[in-house]
């Protein structure tokens, strides 16, 4: 077991936290359906940026991929040349904008913009676990809803397979993916799920350099890790939609892939070794393409 029981049961439960209310945004955000054609079609309100880019099918997929090749790239430029002002820039800002869109569809633009800058404030300056990871939720959430509607379920498909196999090789062959999250947790500033805890002991509500007496791990699941699965149970939800179901019936359907999703990760720190890290898209993948299975039964 890769950490204590506990915190296994803590951040998982997080995750399945996301996955759910990311969905819960997702259909909320739907300002419209109609029938054009004998086709359903989906319209979803504007974000608190604006527009969403204008891209669909391959364009979407190759929207999405330079993104994450140039973040990447970025981050390792930083690490390379230790810009670490840079990077909690850059952290804030991305902290802010998805906090912001999650937030736009519950409440008035101005209040999202307003108490997305007061979070993404107290992520970075007065961080501790629950700050941290309630801000997660936002985040990833936030970023289902801008991207979910310009894909389609191909593509979706492509998009996780692509992005196991990317997975694999940075976690397993390049490393890189390894040095960015002991980058990131370092400089305490982790893009993803964080609990940091005391061996057998108890959990440290503040994330901190300060804490030195004890030797303190930390659970992490990637942001990558938590968004992708999102975004597949997302264009699966609006893809039963067009087939004509409710959105209410959609949400309940859709959940199925949530929860397989979640005894992935449960199955991924129970079964894995301490001090190793794994690459959990695979198996991520791999529950997401069986919940849509499972749904195609119904």
């Amino acid at each position: 077991m890769k950490h204590d029981l506990n915190v296994i049961i803590i951040i998982v439960s997080i995750f399945l936290l996301t996955q759910i209310f990311g969905l819960f945004l997702i259909n909320k955000d739907i300002s419209s359906i109609k029938k054009i054609d004998d086709a359903i079609v989906i319209e979803h309100q504007e974000t608190t940026l604006g527009p969403r880019p204008e891209t669909t099918g391959f364009s979407s997929f190759i929207f999405l991929s330079m993104a994450v090749l140039i973040g990447t790239l970025l981050l390792l430029l930083i690490m390379k040349y230790g810009k670490v002002n840079l990077w909690k820039t850059w952290f804030f800002l991305a902290v802010f904008f998805s906090i912001s869109i999650s937030l736009g569809v519950l409440i008035e633009y101005e209040l999202a913009l307003f108490f997305a800058f007061i979070l993404s404030f107290l992520k970075m300056f007065k961080r501790n676990v629950l700050v941290h990871n309630f801000t997660e939720v936002l985040m990833y959430s936030g970023l289902a809803v801008l991207i979910v509607p310009i894909f389609d379920l191909q593509w979706v498909f492509i998009m996780l397979i692509v992005i196991s196999i990317y997975d694999m090789y940075a976690v397993w062959k390049s490393k890189h993916m390894v040095k960015m999250a002991k980058f990131q947790a370092k400089n305490n500033l982790f893009a993803g799920l964080m609990i940091p805890y005391e061996q057998n002991k108890k959990i440290h509500l503040k994330i901190s350099k300060k804490i030195k007496r004890t030797k303190v791990h930390n659970a992490l699941l990637g942001g990558g890790d938590v968004a992708f699965p999102l975004i597949f149970a997302g264009v699966v939800m609006e893809s039963l939609i067009k087939k004509g179901f409710t959105p209410q019936l959609a949400f309940f359907q859709t959940i199925t892939i949530s929860f397989l999703v979640t005894g992935a990760v449960i199955g991924l720190f129970v079964f894995a070794k301490k001090k190793k890290f794994y690459p959990a898209m695979p198996f991520i993948s791999i529950a997401c393409f069986i919940g849509y299975f499972v749904i195609s039964l119904f």
